[in-house]
């Protein structure tokens, strides 16, 4: 009998063991006093908010040659904020030109209003309806964000997010509203064969048509669009000397722009085939800190 016991029990553990990674974890809920942001992590066993350490001091003065986007982006966001009927939005175009940059300095601006952020990943997007039911009767407002959304042919969660724009997101609480970046316009590659091939009757599609509307109905989901483009090298440089400035200012460290300074910056931009603000502040980081290097007393 003793051993019939000790087998059932160690049966038992053994499934206990089994199950026990298939359970939900019991997981503190957000003290959004005190987090500015939170990145939805998705899991078998059910997603959950992590907060995030917000160290970004990125202000919207820093975001040079932006002014028109930047401007919409924040009347949008400061309807939002007063409860006003406001859009989702759709921030696309050049990679490195701000348009993430502009979300993050938008939360560090009016976070003091009881703005807060949740990064979602393009990949946990059919969780979007758990996070915005976890986000009802919060008296903060939440930005759901997505960077660098896109879709591949072939993929069907495109049709589930239009889905969640028209349906779950458009009826969720007014304290939770959509921004999403994308290089991408209508967020899903497009070909020229789209409408070549269909006009000589290749696809044997009856309404060819639909199917271009199909791919490109996505982005008309989102009420405010945002286009960014490259810069062109006048815009560049002005955007380097900002950064430099910004960098040079805590060191004390005075500098010159000049035309052997806007070479090097040049050549900083074609070594890398970017012009854009994301490589005009890394060649600002480069620049300061080789300057600032140069001035330090030589160990022996």
């Amino acid at each position: 009998m003793q051993n019939s016991l000790e087998i059932f029990l160690q049966r038992a553990t053994q499934t206990l063991d089994r199950l026990e990674p298939m359970l939900p974890l019991q997981r503190q809920p957000v003290d959004w006093a005190h987090h500015l942001a939170a990145r939805w992590v998705g899991s078998p066993q059910g997603g959950h908010l992590r907060p995030i350490q917000v160290r970004s001091k990125l202000k919207l003065d820093d975001l040079l040659g932006v002014e028109r986007q930047r401007d919409q982006l924040l009347v949008n966001t400061r309807q939002f904020l007063q409860g006003l009927p406001c859009n989702h939005a759709l921030m696309w175009g050049a990679r490195g030109t701000g348009k993430s940059s502009l979300v993050r300095a938008i939360l560090s601006e009016h976070a003091g209003q009881g703005l807060r952020l949740i990064e979602v990943d393009r990949n946990d997007l059919a969780e979007l309806p758990l996070i915005v039911e976890s986000l009802g009767g919060l008296t903060q407002k939440f930005i759901v964000f997505c960077d660098d959304l896109s879709f591949e042919p072939g993929e069907g969660d495109y049709r589930l997010l239009k889905s969640i724009l028209d349906g779950s997101l458009e009826q969720a609480p007014d304290n939770v509203v959509l921004y999403a970046t994308s290089n991408r316009r209508h967020l899903l590659p497009e070909y020229q064969s789209d409408n070549q091939n269909w006009q000589r009757g290749e696809t044997g599609e009856l309404h060819p048509s639909e199917a271009v509307e199909d791919k490109i109905a996505l982005s008309d989901r989102f009420g405010l669009w945002l286009s960014f483009y490259a810069f062109s090298q006048d815009h560049y440089l002005d955007v380097v000397s900002h950064w430099i400035s910004h960098y040079a200012a805590p060191l004390k460290m005075g500098w010159q722009r000049d035309e052997t300074f806007e070479k090097e910056a040049i050549r900083w931009a074609q070594a890398r085939g970017n012009r854009n603000g994301r490589c005009a502040e890394q060649f600002a980081r480069h620049w300061v800190g080789r300057q600032a290097l140069s001035l330090l007393p030589q160990t022996p």
